[in-house]
């Protein structure tokens, strides 16, 4: 997940998984009380660790084209590896986390992952980068497929929105901070000096968490049970209404992953021309989508699932087409727009899956977190064929039709639910909205 990308659907996955949990609600975790601290920063750091790794290549491919001599096309593959495998392995990390344990499965996912991080700097050629960044992604599907799950299980209800509020702040400090760190050190010393801090950052942070987070006390395994979780799954992907919230946030983040993939390669040219550290540094603007994301709540309490859904779509069309300007600052407040639109529309989509799915919830937010990240990698390849060919207008053409497909897909929905009949309808609108 980039950062604050997951945040909506963790907290409704985490809290539907709290209502599951048989203990006392005394028996657990509570702010202020024995390991409730060591927990939150454990997990904090841990989110910080995935999502640094995640995208460490993203703000460094004009340099890694300029180094291994290929194309923004092929560099990008660094990216799409990475958030392909991860979307390929949540799911059945999520059914690893059930038999063998939550923390049991982080820690060994992020070993892996810092261990293919310090081999990825070494990497000889193209190919073989993308090969270690692709295990790196798989490795890392195990964080966000056990972190709810355990904090579910080990805090208390009424406390678990902070708590998860917590590891998702850790995820967007992250992916923010990855990428503007790997930007100004690879302005000094290359990209895979850069690569290699940042492994080393992820190193620190897993140590840490291994050594913070308490032992689970009220963690129960359970078979893998492939059969209940393919029929869980199949229901899921039968439901109309989820598959149209997987192919929105899909859509949504194939224009947020193209946009952030390609945009490096812009502002090195004429125009701009800017230095990799400045060009880093344009990630702060996910702070905005933090924002944006939590603000997605009140945004559906006026607008209703389908306003806020539009809203989040033209604001995000309106970024991609400002964006278009030679001139910085309208460059910039395109991506303000951008990410805000891409956030408020990622929150709404990833919510409403939790409110849908009557049963399996687990399974629904890691198809929609799934969707999610094939979207990411969908975006960061066809966004940077796009620009190869016809340059910062071919990018945003592919986030304006990944916008309209948003559109369409919800005007669909709409339609799709006035036409039910009885009580069934009634339902999928009030879901819907």
């Amino acid at each position: 997940m980039t950062p604050a990308d997951t945040g909506a659907s963790t907290v409704v996955d985490a809290a539907s998984a709290a209502s599951a949990v048989s203990d006392t609600p005394d028996s657990r975790m509570t702010p202020g009380g024995p390991g409730y601290r060591r927990m939150s920063f454990a997990l904090f750091l841990a989110g910080v660790a995935t999502f640094a790794l995640l995208y460490s290549t993203q703000a460094l491919l004009p340099l890694i084209s300029g180094d291994l001599g290929v194309t923004a096309s092929d560099a990008s593959w660094t990216v799409a590896a990475a958030t392909g495998g991860l979307a390929v392995f949540v799911l059945p990390m999520s059914a690893l986390s059930e038999r063998f344990g939550r923390r049991t499965v982080m820690t060994a996912s992020l070993a892996v992952a810092v261990t293919v991080g310090l081999l990825v700097p070494f990497a000889p050629s193209l190919p073989a980068l993308v090969a270690l960044r692709a295990v790196q992604g798989a490795a890392l599907a195990g964080l966000p497929a056990s972190a709810t799950a355990y904090l579910a299980e080990e805090v208390r209800p009424r406390a678990l929105v902070t708590a998860i509020g917590l590891f998702v702040a850790g995820n967007s400090v992250g992916g923010m901070s990855g990428r503007v760190i790997t930007g100004w050190v690879a302005q000094e010393w290359g990209w895979r000096v850069a690569v290699g801090a940042i492994g080393l950052v992820a190193v620190a942070c897993a140590v840490a968490f291994r050594l913070l987070l308490p032992a689970p006390r009220h963690f129960t395994p359970g078979s893998l049970r492939p059969r209940v979780l393919v029929r869980t799954v199949r229901d899921h992907l039968a439901n109309p209404l989820l598959r149209r919230l997987y192919a929105i946030g899909a859509l949504f983040m194939t224009v947020f992953g193209g946009v952030y993939t390609v945009i490096g390669y812009r502002l090195t040219e004429a125009p701009f021309s800017l230095p990799q550290g400045l060009i880093g540094s344009i990630f702060l603007v996910y702070l905005v989508g933090t924002v944006s994301a939590s603000t997605a709540g009140r945004l559906v309490g006026r607008l209703g699932r389908r306003g806020a859904l539009y809203l989040g779509a033209g604001t995000t069309a309106a970024g991609l087409l400002l964006s278009l300007a030679p001139s910085l600052p309208l460059v910039l407040l395109g991506l303000v727009l951008i990410t805000a639109g891409f956030f408020a529309g990622h929150a709404v989509a990833s919510s409403a899956v939790g409110k849908t799915a009557q049963h399996g919830r687990a399974q629904a937010s890691a198809l929609y977190q799934s969707a999610y990240y094939v979207g990411s990698s969908a975006g960061s390849t066809v966004g940077a064929v796009a620009f190869h060919s016809g340059g910062w207008a071919g990018t945003v053409g592919v986030g304006v039709l990944a916008v309209l497909g948003v559109v369409v897909i919800t005007v669909s929905g709409s339609l799709a639910a006035r036409r039910q009949v009885g009580d069934a309808p009634v339902k999928a609108l009030s879901v819907s909205r």
